[in-house]
């Protein structure tokens, strides 16, 4: 059982580090961030957590944004000299949306465990 707890540990420090190293380069560290989002949520499903629905929210809204991003990438980009059209742009947007969520969950969750704590 030891063994069990300590490997979730590790896998939820690994992916809270990934997920904010990847936010230094939001273009190739979305792979990182995508990486360190399933991760955390693998150990948060381990653990029973009950922040785990939320955590898994976060990572398919990641996946749909990083899947975006890379495929307008591949297509040239949009706006300015590119064909598509700035609107094209709005589907990039559940990666940082669920990114900002994902952090203030991380950071409640410290706050809650501080007052359990105390």
């Amino acid at each position: 059982m030891k063994e069990k707890t300590k490997l979730t540990c590790i896998l939820y420090i690994i992916g809270v580090v990934a997920m904010i190293i990847g936010a230094l380069d939001p273009m190739e560290g979305s792979v990182i961030i995508l990486g360190g989002n399933v991760l955390l949520v693998i150990s948060l499903f381990m653990t029973d957590d009950c922040h785990k629905k939320h955590f898994l929210i976060t990572l398919i809204m990641i996946a749909i944004g990083v899947f975006f991003l890379f495929y307008l990438s591949s297509l040239g980009g949009f706006g300015g000299t590119s064909e598509l059209s700035w609107w094209w742009g709005i589907t990039i947007l559940p990666y940082p949306i669920a990114w900002i969520f994902a952090m203030i969950m991380l950071i409640f969750r410290v706050r809650q465990k501080q007052k359990a704590n105390t």
